[in-house]
């Protein structure tokens, strides 16, 4: 229970004091209303005595009374029995009680710390304490016990009467008759001898004061000097009000409404007592009963049962019944408290008070002590009869000595009821006048003796208030007190309650003992007990039982808090249906500090809904909304039903406040806006060309973030700045940001340009079951000026001056159209739990800084089940619509840099919504023509690129950089070829026609790499004029051509351009498009050369270049994909600096070079070095193409596309070899002339120099593909670069494939065996044998043949090199033996050369032969290696093919 500021001895000698009635003559009533008080009213403030007084006990012991309070009530009879039970005007009397002391409005709670939960509660309930001194005050007086029976009479007289004495002689009678007469059965008396004290009450502003000391004097001779009392009292006059305050001691004892109670009390029946009583402000409970629902009753049988029904249960009603009921409080409250004691002074108090001692110390305790030993006299007295004797007596002869039947209750042992002299009652009697005067020794023993009676009796209301007062009697004795007997409460309590059906004696038996087990530390016990006692018959008593039960939880030794909040809850429910609303609001609120934010979302829920209604009944709308508002902020768990009536009584709360608050926008909390996710767009939208164009698809709203992406346009964007800035990027370089959300760096306010929209993504989500609608949704902005307005328009806002739509927003007024055009989306539907995505547009006229903080709607709750269209006029009727507004509050990302930022939560700054407007700026659009989406490897396709201004500003600097440069090209001025006439050729080549003749010379042209501009990085745009004009547009063509790998490719082009004035904010824009490819295979070719057999004075080429021969195998791959039919080979073309096709080699003299699918061909092709002239000359790169045609039509490859792909595929790792294992860091071209290579140098690099090889190689394609029943050509180049002889390299680039899954190995592998590096020193020579190829001989004459043989040895390096040539025989193997077994070398048979770099020396031999036959003469051995390079022996050198000879013999 909570804390008392009473102890519980001082509490339980308050609820049982002597009674004292008084009776007064009309001329001393008037004397007391002159003090707006009845005499009786008039001694209540001094009823308790300052001083202590003493009493002697049957022994003869003094007992000492300490800070007895007497209690003096006026005379009031009724003839109507009492009942067990209150009447309904005590009740109400009672609800004004605890209606009248509320909680206090920023009171000091105290701090309760248990577990993680910290709670602010109020420690002490004095509406409580007040409910229950009133409570114990106001029990009736019953037969069976005695306490509230009077045990004195004041006699009050006026001294005004003319015969004082005989008025006294007749109030004496009026006494008598009222207690002995029967006719009355209230009030009850103590003792038959009822003690009679007389008081003269004078009044000293106007009678006689030497009179009322006559009366007086003859008073004492006739009542005794301690039966009488004059009293002086209104000793105040009127002129002394005015100069004098006087205390007034009256007004905390007494209320105006206890007076107009008592005049009901008196009148009003008995019967009906529990209906009046739940009935106590039941205007507040009737409006949830008129339609008689079940819902409605439902309502009222438990406390988490919510508020369904709109009808019965909703704030709109409440409120009008509220407003009822203040009409009506104010009309009844009328009467006010007056000035209570105007007429006393400071010396009538102290005469009051030294009355009352008199009275109590000269009258009251003599005459309790003279009944005291009476009883106790007559009790001695008949010990002397057995108990069993007694009982018989009583049993068998009755007369009085035994209890009789109740008329009411004939067959209930309860309702036995005792005659006045029965000797038990006798017992019981001076058990409670022993306790009155505080001689609980005594009384126990007398109230324990009276049990046993009772009980063997069967008299069980009887015994249970023996029970009762032994168990308190126990508890308030001195010394070492007789431990608490719980258990007679508990026999106590249950009789009342459930045998006598009594429960105002259970109630006051609960409180006494609640209060003895709080005082001993018996939380848990006391707790029960309290919850015990709540019932239905009263909402009142439940809920002040329940709250004082929650708080016997709290002050455990272990405080169980949940139950705490939860008993908590049930008080709170019961208060409310008891009509007290502040006190139900206040258990509510202090029971949501432990559910709050605990998970317990249903209990949650049913709290913040029962507090936002008693907030609005209350008249405290903003608590209310707050309440409302976490209802549905949290994610809720209730039904589809529940959320509708939720979101209804949230509107309509909302709706007051606003009614109130015009012109300001509350704000709303629903739907919920994610700001984190809000993105924000600059620019128009993407505008979707008609017919065959293609827009650009730049960036838009329905794009996902990707962050690797924005890294990579960020990079191209850097490129393109470079470029325009002489190839340095400037320190104030900021990427441009078309789109913001949460993962781009929004630290910097975001530019955004005038006259361009603003385009705002909010992601609303509906939490809720039920629909909800947003009508007129818009933007809130603030807007700063700059000072810079546009030529059109004027404007009066002042520089640094701020203005907002705010207002115009709440009241639906007409937006601010000259600063910003704000678009408003009339109506936007949010499903029930949906998701779902709005973009507002805003449209700035000014310069200047703009902040956009919120959004503002009118919110409607749907209803729930709307369905049909016939039933829609009845439903918009009950929908609520509220104006609001919610802010955008975006947090940046968290610091995470210093050490205070690691140590606390910091969030940067997130700027996306505080766009500065810049001065208009070009805009340029994009569009693609023809542009094509799949291409055959290798195929080139020619479309169009058209750029149109679409502002009011030139523009300039128009570039272009891609991720895939060998894509496209614009074409070269100097060779771009012009739009072909003839439909038939389409070409996109530029070509002229030509015969085919075998053995003819391949064309050649010189051609710098510069002329074709920069093939990677950044392409400026060819725009005549390099200024696109506003409204003009330009179309230019665009060469494209298929990636070499197959697949689908993601190819990003991102746009430049600049504006005329470089004095603006935004230095540059960009425009991005991306667009997919799917690339298919086309052709596989296959390449490789090697140097030409024959010798050099037979080779057509001049002698230092020797003849190179080139293989070309090509295969058709494409598996009918798209329709391909076949492939034509028209032309293959090289280009390089140092070397150029020559001839093609056409064996089977085939003109036509078909290739069907999987088909496969292999061309030979003779290489030259190019000659000295044409050679590169100082630094400038000069290319030879050179282009041999095996069809009728010759394609110049060194004009675009042809050349420009070249040079982009030169360049990119697209067009490296394969295999390029041969190639090493240290490999560069090959120099056009002889270079001297110094002593000790790589004998690598030697190596490599004499094998590489530089010709790249183009393979230009025809393929014929049928679509839509007619035939289209297509056309494209492959590329080929050989940089080695004898290696093969290819033009696809192969498949990237996943990585194979690798076992897990415990134990690792041997470490691989170390390979030296073995240089490639085998092909440092080339051999040639020079003989006829038929040679006869008479063998008959002549037995040995000696042929003549030639041995040419070509040094292929820039080297020094020693030779060696051996021309023993060394090979075994049967094939060789078979071959040149019958033939020897003659003559010498080894030599040893040194030959200069690029040397060629011719040996003579002879060969040898026995008989005719074919021979192989390629067995000499020829040993090679740098001469300079001592440490490295002699490596042999690769042979050639086998050289053949036929020997005849004639």
């Amino acid at each position: 229970m909570a804390q008392c500021v009473q102890s519980v001895q001082e509490f339980i000698q308050d609820s049982f004091v002597p009674m004292v009635a008084v009776l007064s003559s009309q001329e001393a009533e008037t004397v007391s209303r002159k003090n707006n008080l009845n005499f009786a009213e008039l001694l209540r403030p001094f009823c308790r005595l300052t001083s202590e007084g003493l009493i002697r006990d049957p022994n003869n012991q003094l007992q000492t009374v300490k800070n007895l309070r007497i209690c003096v009530n006026n005379l009031v009879t009724s003839p109507i029995p009492t009942s067990g039970s209150m009447s309904p005007a005590q009740y109400r009397m009672l609800n004004e009680v605890v209606l009248s002391f509320q909680p206090q409005e920023g009171a000091q709670a105290t701090v309760i710390k248990t577990g993680d939960y910290s709670l602010n509660l109020s420690v002490t309930t004095p509406w409580f304490e007040a409910y229950r001194d009133h409570f114990l005050q106001s029990m009736p007086a019953l037969d069976h016990e005695f306490l509230n029976h009077y045990l004195a009479c004041l006699l009050v007289v006026s001294s005004t009467e003319t015969v004082p004495l005989e008025q006294f002689l007749k109030l004496s009678q009026e006494q008598h008759r009222i207690q002995h007469s029967g006719e009355y059965t209230h009030p009850k008396w103590f003792i038959p001898n009822t003690l009679k004290y007389y008081i003269l009450l004078h009044d000293m502003s106007e009678g006689d004061e030497q009179r009322a000391e006559t009366v007086y004097e003859d008073m004492k001779q006739r009542y005794g000097p301690h039966g009488c009392y004059l009293l002086k009292i209104n000793s105040r006059t009127t002129s002394a009000e005015q100069d004098e305050q006087i205390p007034d001691p009256w007004s905390q004892y007494l209320l105006r409404s206890n007076q107009r109670n008592q005049e009901v009390l008196d009148l009003a029946p008995a019967a009906n007592s529990a209906a009046v009583e739940n009935s106590v402000c039941a205007s507040d409970v009737d409006s949830t009963e008129k339609d008689g629902s079940g819902e409605s009753s439902n309502l009222e049988t438990h406390p988490l049962q919510l508020d369904t029904d709109t009808s019965s249960a909703s704030l709109q009603a409440l409120s009008d019944v509220n407003t009822e009921l203040k009409k009506g409080s104010r009309d009844t409250d009328i009467l006010t408290p007056g000035n209570y004691g105007a007429c006393l002074t400071l010396n009538d108090h102290d005469h009051i008070r030294q009355f009352v001692q008199e009275f109590t110390f000269r009258g009251l305790l003599p005459h309790v002590e003279k009944n005291i030993r009476q009883l106790n006299d007559q009790l001695i007295s008949r010990k002397g009869l057995s108990r069993s004797l007694f009982t018989a007596t009583k049993k068998w002869f009755g007369g009085g000595k035994g209890p009789e039947k109740s008329v009411s209750e004939p067959k209930s042992t309860y309702g036995l009821l005792y005659p006045p002299e029965a000797p038990e009652l006798q017992i019981r009697k001076m058990a409670d006048l022993c306790f009155l005067v505080q001689h609980y020794e005594l009384a126990y023993s007398c109230y324990h003796t009276a049990k046993k009676d009772f009980l063997s009796d069967q008299a069980m209301l009887y015994a249970a208030g023996a029970l009762e007062m032994a168990a308190v009697s126990a508890f308030l004795q001195g010394g070492a007190p007789r431990p608490y007997p719980a258990h007679y409460m508990e026999t106590a309590i249950q009789t009342y309650r459930d045998v006598c059906r009594n429960m105002v004696l259970a109630e006051r038996c609960a409180l006494l003992s609640a209060e003895i087990l709080k005082s001993q530390g018996k939380y848990s016990e006391a707790a029960s007990l309290l919850i015990k006692m709540t019932s239905e018959d009263s909402d009142l008593r439940s809920a002040l039982l329940l709250e004082q039960a929650a708080h016997c939880f709290i002050n455990m030794r272990n405080p169980m808090v949940r139950k705490f909040a939860f008993h908590m809850i049930l008080a709170g429910h019961r208060f409310s249906k008891a009509g007290q609303r502040r006190h139900a609001l206040r258990c509510y609120c202090q029971a949501m500090q432990v559910y709050k934010e605990r998970g317990w979302s249903l209990a949650e829920d049913h709290i913040n809904f029962t507090i936002g209604r008693h907030s609005f009944t209350l008249s405290q709308p903003e608590n209310a909304v707050m309440a409302f508002r976490q209802i549905l902020v949290n994610d809720s768990r209730q039904t589809a039903t529940q959320q509708a009536a939720f979101l209804r009584e949230f509107l309509y709360v909302y709706k007051s406040v606003v009614g109130e608050n015009e012109g300001h926008l509350p704000e709303l909390p629903l739907p919920y806006i994610h700001s984190s996710a809000t993105r924000v767009f600059f620019g128009h939208e993407r505008r979707l060309a008609d017919g065959e164009k293609q827009a650009a698809t730049h960036v838009s709203l329905d794009q996902e973030y990707d962050q690797s992406s924005s890294a990579m346009w960020c990079n191209l964007e850097e490129q393109l700045v470079a470029s325009a800035n002489r190839g340095i990027v400037p320190n104030t370089f900021q990427p441009s940001q078309s789109c913001l959300n949460s993962q781009t760096d929004n630290l910097r306010h975001p530019l955004a340009v005038v006259e361009e929209p603003i385009i705002v993504e909010l992601t609303f989500r509906n939490p809720l079951k039920v629909s909800l609608t947003l009508s007129n949704l818009s933007l809130l902005w603030k807007f700063t000026a700059d000072g810079t307005i546009s030529k059109d328009k004027t404007s009066e806002l002042i520089t640094g001056e701020s203005i907002s739509n705010e207002e115009a927003s709440a009241l639906q007024m007409a937006q601010k159209d000259d600063i910003a055009t704000t678009e408003i989306i009339k109506e936007f539907h949010i499903g029930l739990e949906e998701t779902k995505m709005a973009r507002l547009r805003l449209l700035p006229h000014r310069t200047g800084q703009l902040n956009i903080v919120g959004v503002v709607y009118d919110l409607t709750s749907s209803s729930v089940g709307e369905t049909t269209s016939d039933t829609e006029g009845q439903q918009t009727l009950n929908l609520i619509t509220v104006r609001g507004r919610q802010d955008l509050k975006i947090q940046g990302p968290r610091l995470n840099q210093t050490k205070e930022d690691k140590m606390q939560v910091r969030h940067s700054t997130d700027r996306r919504l505080d766009p500065i407007i810049t001065p208009p700026m070009p805009l340029m659009e994009v569009f693609f023509l023809q542009f094509p989406t799949a291409l055959l490897c290798g195929e080139i396709r020619k479309a169009y690129v058209e750029f149109c201004n679409v502002s009011a500003v030139p523009l300039c600097g128009l570039r272009v950089v891609s991720t895939h440069p060998d894509f496209f090209t614009f074409g070269s001025q100097a060779s771009t070829p012009p739009t072909p006439v003839s439909a038939e050729n389409c070409s996109a080549y530029k070509t002229f026609a030509t015969n085919l003749q075998l053995g003819s010379e391949a064309s050649e042209v010189l051609v710098s790499a510069e002329e074709f501009g920069q093939p990677l990085g950044v392409i400026e745009v060819p725009v005549q004029g390099g200024v696109l004009q506003p409204g003009a547009s330009v179309q230019l063509p665009l060469w494209l051509r298929g990636s070499d790998k197959e697949g689908v490719h993601e190819i990003n082009f991102l746009f430049y351009y600049e504006s005329s004035e470089k004095t603006l904010k935004i230095s540059h824009r960009v425009l991005r498009h991306t667009v997919f490819i799917c690339a298919s295979r086309s052709l596989s070719i296959q390449a490789s050369a090697c140097r030409s057999t024959a010798p050099p004075l037979h080779s057509v080429d001049d002698k230092s270049s020797r003849g190179t021969l080139v293989f070309i195998d090509v295969e058709n791959v494409n598996t009918s994909e798209g329709g391909v039919r076949e492939f034509h080979i028209v032309q293959v073309s090289s280009g390089s600096q140092h070397w150029r096709l020559h001839k093609y080699i056409n064996p089977s003299k085939d003109d036509d070079c078909k290739l069907s699918s999987r088909e496969r061909t292999k061309l030979c092709f003779r290489a030259t070095r190019c000659k000295p002239h044409q050679a590169n000359l100082d630094t400038i790169k000069k290319f030879t193409f050179a282009d041999l045609n095996l069809g009728n039509e010759r394609i110049i490859s060194s004009y675009t596309p042809c050349g420009d792909f070249f040079f982009r595929c030169c360049s990119t790792s697209a067009f490296q070899p394969v295999d390029s294992s041969s190639r090493t860091p240290n490999s560069k071209s090959q120099n056009s002339g002889p270079t001297e290579i110094s002593a000790g140098s790589d004998v690598t690099r030697i190596a490599q120099k004499c094998n590489e090889l530089d010709l790249n190689l183009i393979v230009i394609w025809k393929a014929y593909v049928i679509e839509d029943n007619r035939q289209l050509i297509l056309e494209g180049q492959l590329h080929v670069a050989l940089q080695t002889f004898g290696k093969e390299t290819s033009s696809l680039v192969p498949k990237e494939e996943a990585q194979e899954m690798v076992l897990l190995k415990f134990k690792s592998d041997l470490p691989p065996p170390v390979i030296l590096p073995f240089p490639e020193l085998s092909q440092l020579i080339k051999t040639n044998l020079h003989y006829p190829e038929t040679f006869t001989h008479h063998f008959v004459q002549d037995s040995l043949c000696l042929v003549p043989v030639t041995l040419t040895l070509s040094n292929c390096s820039l080297a020094l090199i020693d030779v060696i040539i051996d021309l023993r025989h060394k090979n075994t193997s049967l094939e060789s033996l078979e071959v040149h077994s019958s033939f020897a070398w003659v003559g010498q048979s080894q030599y040893k050369l040194q030959l200069g770099q690029q040397e060629v020396v011719s040996l003579a031999l002879k060969a040898c032969f026995f008989r005719a036959g074919v021979y192989n003469l390629n067995t000499p051995r020829v040993f090679a290696k740098p001469a300079e390079q001592s440490s490295i022996s002699e490596t042999s050198q690769q042979t050639s093919s086998p050289a053949l000879i036929i020997i005849k013999s004639t």
